[in-house]
């Protein structure tokens, strides 16, 4: 089996709610954008999404390591960060496969 490659970008996202809706461009544009921000302000705000059916979008905090860098085998501290996860939910898992 081939595998197809498609990119999908928010351009793409909204001609299709476009094609398949009844909302103009602008409309759907702004549904888009909305979804988005709502998504990221969770984030920020260190809580968590779960959209049913899809999946939880979270933040995972990564713990402050000592690193080598490569080109001069210098330890380098890696500081702790806050970084965005997703967890598919197990409706999505299963139409992949």
């Amino acid at each position: 089996m081939q595998k197809t490659i498609l990119y999908k970008n928010k351009k793409d996202i909204v001609n299709r709610i476009t094609n398949n809706t009844k909302l103009s461009k602008k409309d759907a544009e702004t549904v888009v954008n909305e979804v988005f921000a709502e998504i990221i302000e969770t984030l920020q705000d260190n809580g968590e999404m779960s959209i049913n059916g899809f999946g939880k979008f979270e933040v995972k905090t990564r713990a402050a390591r000592t690193a080598i860098n490569p080109r001069t085998k210098e330890k380098v501290e890696v500081p702790a960060r806050r970084t965005p996860a997703f967890k598919p939910a197990k409706v999505l898992k299963d139409k992949v496969n």
